[in-house]
């Protein structure tokens, strides 16, 4: 499909086209076609790769009926648990090594020692590398030289100041001379001990990573690159001065949910994808998704008995915090974690449907729809396996160690540490896979409301013409359409 019956410079008629068009056709003014030569070929192809027509005005304010009251809910959960930064720890609670200060170190000498002169007991072989118990007779001897690493402490108060840590055989963190590290510091403990080496220094390798990640986003994405990194900032300030310490001050953490993962998705969907009814139906689709992700989440975590309490972590923080609701603690982290792959999908689904209807502009909601749940079955079948295997990545551990379990393969799956995953799983993926039609549905169903004020949009396209055809021969037979000429001189 060419232009290149209207840009021909024989037409005297061509030059003003343009202008007959759009003063023909009072929905031709909206958009700025004067300065083309001609639209002979449909409006259609004028807008295949901008942005979508916007929908009438009326559908503008039923959208804005549902989206402004739910955006003015959100605003004010936010106001009214915004909590104000982390609780104060009370009664000396620690975190084991959670709570204390850290600064960075960084290794100045690494000699070899003998493990019996520094105390260090070898484990038996047959233990496995099991964590030996002071004072042990130490069977099995010792399987390699013991290190001492002298450490000096770079910033903070006792800049300068150096202690020593010794280093096992066995030990999976290891130093080197010059390698940075953090110590953590504790201030009520002897002089000798206050300082110990908690991690490693990674800053450089994580900034760089991010440097890259960032830059090919932007090379790829442009302008759409740098509006997704602003929204992934976005996310990750609701997320770190919101969400978590509004669950340790003691709100509902099903509430503090729904509120800043709304907030995250509200801000990052209009900033990526622009303010639109096509973004506001992606909204919606989410919004129903995560409705439904919520209650069947509740059902389902009540109904099995799931306390949320399984692992080392959250026994820590309702230890530290009691006021905290675990359960209610599961179910923000099913929520949360289902809301990114949701946003691709519904976005994917809303862009699918106003894709379609700006090819095929006379096609009815019907068709659209079934033409664009073709593309959401193939969307499914791809993020669906992307949410288990995601899940399953991060529980790896615990498959192997169940992998081993001497149990029934029911008794294992049905044991609470592997079926709040399975939970956690089933219920966001069939809060995935429901998001597809749903959204898709609003969508075509939205695209399609106004057609009657925008009847040139669904007019039958016009072939185009043999070459040698005259000029006159190419008039559309409607009259008074957009592509209208004027009959040559």
């Amino acid at each position: 499909m060419t232009h290149s019956d209207s840009a021909d410079p024989a037409s005297p008629g061509g030059p003003a086209t343009g202008h007959t068009a759009g003063h023909g056709n009072p929905h031709a003014q909206g958009h700025s076609h004067a300065h083309e030569p001609s639209h002979a070929h449909g409006h259609s192809h004028a807008h295949a790769h901008g942005p979508a027509a916007p929908v009438s005005r009326h559908l503008r304010k039923v959208i804005a009926a549902v989206l402004v009251p739910f955006a003015a809910a959100v605003l004010t959960g936010l106001v009214v648990l915004w909590p104000g930064g982390a609780p104060d720890h009370k009664h000396d609670r620690s975190g084991v090594g959670f709570d204390r200060p850290t600064f960075a170190a960084k290794v100045v000498g690494l000699t070899e020692v003998d493990c019996d002169k520094v105390n260090v007991q070898q484990p038996p072989a047959s233990s496995g590398g099991a964590a030996q118990t002071p004072g042990g007779t130490g069977q099995g001897g010792s399987h390699g030289p013991c290190h001492k690493a002298k450490i000096e402490v770079t910033e903070g108060k006792d800049k300068g100041h150096t202690f020593t840590e010794v280093v096992p055989p066995d030990a999976t963190r290891t130093y080197s001379v010059g390698q940075g590290v953090v110590v953590g510091y504790a201030e009520k403990a002897p002089r000798n001990l206050q300082y110990s080496v908690v991690d490693a220094d990674r800053d450089v390798p994580m900034l760089l990573l991010a440097g890259i990640f960032a830059l090919v986003v932007v090379a790829v994405g442009r302008l759409r690159g740098v509006l997704a990194l602003a929204g992934l900032v976005i996310s990750f300030a609701v997320l770190t001065l919101f969400i978590l310490p509004a669950i340790l001050q003691g709100s509902n953490p099903l509430v503090v949910a729904v509120v800043g993962g709304s907030a995250i998705m509200l801000t990052t969907l209009y900033l990526c994808h622009g303010l639109s009814a096509r973004t506001s139906v992606a909204v919606l689709g989410t919004l129903v998704s995560l409705l439904l992700i919520g209650l069947l989440g509740s059902l389902f975590i009540g109904w099995a008995r799931l306390t949320g309490n399984t692992d080392d972590q959250t026994s820590l923080v309702h230890g530290l915090y009691p006021g905290i609701e675990i359960r209610g603690l599961l179910l923000a982290g099913v929520l949360i974690g289902s809301l990114g792959v949701l946003d691709d999908v519904t976005v994917t689904q809303t862009s699918a449907v106003w894709e379609l209807r700006e090819a095929d502009p006379g096609a009815s909601w019907r068709r659209i729809y079934r033409s664009a749940m073709r593309i959401g079955r193939d969307h499914i079948a791809s993020v669906v396996n992307t949410l288990v295997l995601a899940y399953a990545g991060a529980a790896l551990p615990l498959l192997l160690l169940f992998s081993i379990a001497r149990s029934d393969v029911t008794m294992v799956a049905t044991s609470e540490v592997v079926a709040e995953e399975i939970v956690r799983t089933l219920v966001g993926s069939i809060g995935l896979v429901a998001s597809v039609p749903v959204t898709t549905l609003l969508a075509a169903l939205v695209v399609s409301a106004d057609r009657g004020g925008r009847s040139s949009d669904a007019r039958p396209s016009i072939p185009a013409p043999s070459p040698g055809v005259p000029a006159a021969a190419r008039r559309p037979a409607v009259s008074g359409g957009r592509g209208r000429r004027r009959k040559p001189k």
